[in-house]
């Protein structure tokens, strides 16, 4: 009999991790200090992003600049992000996020503070998991309080061997 449950959205998935995980940390932090606690959330987080790229590049077969902006509609699955592309070709892929449900959501739950740490930090390891040709530049995000987030990814030259 095949599972009938909804799949969940990413959002949805990290709003159950947040309330499970934002209380955990926040016990490490008042046993361990914050700048450990959030070192080893830091690098877990880090392991698991990488992970999922390489899963993701595993899953669609490819690792071009073209699949990983396939993997735009999982983010965005419910709603969760309000984009605006600027630019996507085989090298570059760049656009601004305007509106992002995920900092809405750790404001909510009173954790804004740890939500770069278990949202917004996965963006780098991520796509290094999924290809480490493709480099993120990204200077502001809407966590942070800016007005929009600026993703840009660049396929970096691979030199001949």
């Amino acid at each position: 009999m095949a599972d009938e449950r909804p799949a969940l959205t990413l959002l949805e998935r990290r709003e159950i991790e947040a309330k499970i995980v934002g209380p955990l940390i926040r016990g490490f932090i008042a046993e361990i200090g914050e700048e450990r606690s959030l070192d080893v959330v830091r690098q877990v987080i880090t392991q698991l992003a990488k992970e999922s790229g390489a899963g993701l590049a595993q899953e669609f077969g490819a690792t071009s600049l073209e699949a990983f902006a396939g993997c735009l509609g999982r983010w965005n699955a419910g709603g969760a992000l309000e984009i605006e592309v600027l630019e996507q070709s085989a090298e570059r892929l760049s656009f601004n996020v305007t509106r992002c449900k995920y900092a809405e959501m750790y404001r909510s739950l009173g954790i804004s503070d740890l939500g770069a740490s278990l949202s917004c930090q996965r963006d780098f390891a991520l796509v290094e998991g999924f290809n480490s040709a493709i480099e993120l530049t990204r200077t502001q995000t809407l966590m942070q309080g800016a007005t929009h987030c600026d993703f840009r990814f660049e396929l970096k030259s691979v030199p001949d061997d």
